[in-house]
Parts: C-alpha cells; sequence; structure tokens
C-alpha cells in the first residue's frame, strides 16, 4: 500500500490546504472520535451512538463517523480498507489543527479495520529504540499521527477471526459447515471474507490477521494498539449469529466467564466486566481444557493461529464487557442492538451505549 506520509501530523497539516472554515486553536474540543461501521455498513450504523457523544460530551470530543467504506466497498479487505480509514483520518486531522487527542469507536469488521489503519498512523516516541518498543511498556508510547492515543473500543469486532467452532454461530457449529462457508466466502465477502476466515495468502505471506498481532514492516500493528490508554472490547454473550463471543472477547472457551443476569438498573445488559493485563507473549493456548469433540472440530493448523491471534493480541491489556440481550424481543439481533444500528428497533442497547461514555477516558 502506498505511504499515507512520514512524519507526524503536524507536518502534513503546514502542506495541507486551508479548511475553509478552519475552527481557531482552542477553541473546541481537542480530543477527536473516529467512530467506524462494520461489514456493508454506513455512516448511518453510529447515528445513534454519535448523537449520544454529541450530547453528552459536547464540550469534550468532536466525533466523526468514517464515511469512505461504506456498503460494497467494505467487500475489499481489511487491508484497502484500513489504507482507506488512515487516509480520511490524516485529513480529518489536518482540518482541525487544534486537535490533540484521538479515540476509535468500531463495530464488528470496523474494529480490524481500525486495527488495521492505526498501524498505518503510528509514530513511535522520537527517543525510544527499535528493542525498547517491541517491549511495548507504558514509557515507550508512541502517538497516532503525532496525537496522543486514549480510547480504542471495538463493539462486536472478530479479533480472532470468524474461522473455527462457533466463531461464527449461525453454523451452528457444525464442522462440515464451518468448513465449507471457509471455501466459498470469498464468493460472498470478497477479500474481506478470506481475511475473516484466515484463507488469504497474499504473496505467501501469513494471513493478515497474524501478521496485525505484530509489527509488520512499517505497519506497526501492536504498538499503536499499545499506544492507546486504554483499550476495551464489548462483546454479546449470547445470539450474536454473526460474531461469538469467544472472538470478540479475545478468550478461549476456558476463559469465557459464567455470568448471571444484571441487577444494575443504568446498565441492565451489562453482564460481566474484567480488567484484563498484559501477559507474555510466549503463553501458549490451553489445550488441556479443551474436550476431545473440540480438538477433533478444529484443525491442528486453525489452533495455531488461534494460539498466535491470541498470545499477540494479549501482549497488552484489555477492558472486556460482556452484554446480554437474552430477555430481549430483538434478540436475534443483538450484533445490531448492542451498537443501537436503528434507534428504534435496537433501542435496548442505548444502556450499552451510555456505559461506554461513562467510562470514556477524556
Amino acid at each position: 500500500m502506498g505511504d499515507l506520509g512520514g512524519g507526524d501530523r503536524r507536518d502534513a497539516a503546514a502542506a495541507a490546504e486551508e479548511d475553509p472554515s478552519p475552527a481557531p486553536a482552542g477553541s473546541g474540543p481537542d480530543h477527536l472520535v473516529v467512530m467506524v461501521h462494520g461489514i456493508v455498513g454506513s455512516t448511518a450504523d453510529w447515528k445513534f451512538g454519535a448523537e449520544q457523544f454529541d450530547k453528552l460530551l459536547s464540550d469534550k470530543v468532536i466525533v466523526h463517523c468514517s464515511n469512505r467504506n461504506m456498503h460494497r466497498l467494505t467487500l475489499d479487505g481489511i487491508d484497502v480498507m484500513g489504507e482507506r480509514l488512515a487516509q480520511e483520518v490524516i485529513e480529518e486531522i489536518n482540518r482541525r489543527p487544534y486537535i490533540k487527542k484521538i479515540s476509535f469507536v468500531a463495530h464488528s469488521v470496523g474494529g480490524l479495520v481500525a486495527r488495521y489503519a492505526i498501524g498505518r498512523l503510528y509514530r513511535p516516541h522520537k527517543q525510544t529504540s527499535e528493542n525498547a518498543q517491541q517491549n511495548l511498556t507504558d514509557d515507550n508510547r508512541g502517538t497516532i499521527y503525532g496525537l496522543e492515543a486514549v480510547n480504542f473500543i471495538t463493539v462486536a469486532s472478530p479479533h480472532l477471526g470468524s474461522r473455527g467452532n462457533k466463531q461464527v454461530p449461525f453454523l451452528f457449529g457444525v464442522t462440515a459447515i464451518e468448513n465449507f462457508a471457509s471455501c466459498i466466502i470469498h464468493l460472498i465477502f470478497g477479500r474481506t471474507g478470506k481475511h475473516l476466515f484466515l484463507t488469504d495468502n497474499d504473496d505467501g505471506k501469513p494471513p493478515l490477521l497474524q501478521r496485525m498481532v505484530d509489527n509488520w514492516g512499517d505497519l506497526q500493528f501492536m504498538s499503536a494498539l499499545q499506544a492507546f490508554r486504554r483499550r476495551v472490547a464489548y462483546s454479546n454473550v449470547r445470539h450474536d449469529h454473526i460474531v461469538g463471543w469467544r472472538t470478540s472477547s479475545i478468550r478461549q472457551d476456558s476463559e469465557l466467564p459464567k455470568w448471571v443476569d444484571s441487577t444494575n438498573k443504568i446498565y441492565p445488559h451489562i453482564v460481566y466486566e474484567e480488567l484484563c493485563k498484559a501477559e507474555a507473549s510466549n503463553k501458549c493456548i490451553d489445550t488441556d481444557h479443551c474436550t476431545l469433540e473440540e480438538l477433533h472440530m478444529m484443525d491442528w493448523l486453525l489452533l495455531q493461529f488461534t494460539e498466535r491471534l491470541l498470545g499477540g493480541l494479549k501482549r497488552v491489556s484489555w477492558e472486556k464487557v460482556d452484554v446480554s440481550f437474552h430477555n430481549s424481543k430483538v434478540r436475534s439481533a443483538a450484533h445490531s442492538v448492542i451498537q443501537v444500528k436503528d434507534p428504534v428497533m435496537h433501542c435496548e442497547g442505548a444502556d450499552v451505549i451510555q456505559h461506554m461514555i461513562d467510562h470514556f477516558t477524556l
């Protein structure tokens, strides 16, 4: 992919065209929140979420709903979409030279697109050595195109891909159907489908999702993730037929928590929360707790992929927020309800957006 600029946003801003009506420095919020939709989506998907952020944090943040990867453009591949998003973010930053901070809120595949984009936008700390950067300690944080990286929030995103037992629940966990889906998914969802099912093999490279749990060439995926002050994964524990609980919450089966109905009147659909600290990168997947049936369901190659994706993503800390709409009349649409894609049909997910805002670091 083409270079999006080697310097930070201050260098790019100097050469950018002047906005017709630029806001003077210090005149408004200095925190840019970029909202990213999922596959075959549009800016309208985050309409409710953006309105709530604007309403409750209007003096603190500027919300931008990404518009470069709408509808069929979401089938072009996570890398192509990530490049487009990165360029879009640069343009938004250049239009607002007073912006100092940046956060991302992304739904479904948008979470992977955002992870790719920040890998492109990452700028290391000037005094950080290459070895120190690889250690990913808190003292080595760089920036996202010259901005302080604050919140990186994903909502029902398939971080471990969609291949494997019940990663896509509507395939019913039937191995034959899941294997067949991995062979034909590109006919439905193009290159994006290949990336999600880990069947891409561009120029002999490992699958893109595997590359995205490390720093790969000039794409600093993990350093970029580590640069954020917090990373949050919201997940549906049930009834999400598109993205399974395990892949959206970055867990093994044995790590999925037991949850009970929420008694919190403010967040009635939040059923479990935990802060997972960063782990050593060499920690292996816990096959001792897999049943024989589970081991037969996952071939060894897929098990290795899962181990690498989990191990890579667990090198940084994550706040995990588990959500359940199992008592809802629209629970079968949980993948959209958790985002409140439609303010009328999916209004029960409003407490998830409220939780996001209440815990948002400014």
